[in-house]
């Protein structure tokens, strides 16, 4: 473990950049049960950029805050929302001397960060939304610093617990894969992006047992992680005869960076992009 931190942080240090403070939000509860009003509230779907702010919170000891982005009618609805965790990369770490709102800097946070995250996705006759929680890590993040997060999430907002998704680059990628293989009860899907792990059996043959849904990322040429822990990866898991069989796009880049492409809404495969192909997935479907 020691030294795969140590080469990835040699690696890709120079990568982080610095993005503009965010004000920081309170946590926002629950609610009681729905009057008429919000019971109509829940069919519509959402038209407005979501509300994408800072908690200064710590969760666990490796946390240090999060963002959280939340429909932009969250407190007009009682019903419980698809979640995604973004998890960042090295770059974003408390240890590389950065603030929290750092975690924006990539993927799905800049795009929320941006207000360039679409407000609702269509997934068979149906609109969604997503509640997204982009943690920032004091060091290199394991499977039950994600799962404590996700607990923390299910406390503090209205999580559809069939529909937890989780996505990562590099670091975030790797614990991605480390998450999905312990705590494979827990998760729908996920999508990790030129992550850093080892594919081992008990991992692979435990994603594939759970039925989760696996679609990696990787650039063929990347200098900083191989493309062969993706290929590995998906290897493994489809030689346990995978109900559903994980896949593996490859981009021709010999960067390390495949999450700009893959977290890009406008980045689809088979009429699909990574939010609209999650969807296509709960525990309660498999």
């Amino acid at each position: 473990m020691k030294m795969k931190k140590n080469i990835l942080l040699a690696s890709v240090a120079a990568l982080a950049v610095l993005s503009s403070c965010r004000k920081e939000d309170s946590l926002v509860k629950k609610t009681d049960a729905p009057s008429n009003k919000t019971s109509l509230q829940n069919d519509l779907p959402e038209v407005s950029a979501a509300n994408f702010n800072a908690v200064q919170s710590p969760v666990g000891k490796n946390i240090a805050g999060y963002y959280v982005g939340l429909p932009a009618r969250y407190d007009s609805t009682s019903k419980n929302y698809p979640l995604i965790v973004f998890l960042g990369g090295i770059g974003e770490l408390t240890t590389a001397g950065k603030s929290l709102n750092a975690v924006t800097n990539v993927g799905i946070s800049k795009l929320l960060n941006q207000h360039n995250f679409p407000a609702s996705f269509a997934v068979n006759g149906k609109s969604y939304s997503f509640i997204v929680a982009s943690p920032q890590f004091k060091e290199w993040p394991g499977a039950a610093d994600v799962n404590m997060l996700i607990d923390f999430m299910a406390q503090k907002y209205r999580i559809d617990a069939s529909r937890i998704y989780v996505v990562g680059e590099s670091m975030g990628g790797g614990t991605a894969w480390d998450f999905a293989g312990d705590y494979s009860g827990k998760v729908a899907a996920i999508v990790p992006i030129s992550g850093a792990s080892f594919a081992t059996d008990k991992r692979s043959s435990n994603i594939a047992a759970a039925k989760i849904a696996v679609w990696a990322f990787h650039n063929s040429g990347d200098k900083v992680v191989s493309a062969n822990v993706s290929k590995q990866f998906i290897d493994k898991i489809n030689s346990n005869h995978a109900e559903v069989p994980a896949k593996l796009t490859l981009f021709t880049s010999n960067d390390h960076d495949a999450w700009t492409k893959a977290t890009d809404p406008a980045y689809k495969e088979n009429g699909m992009n990574i939010y609209e192909w999650m969807l296509q997935y709960s525990k309660s479907s498999h």
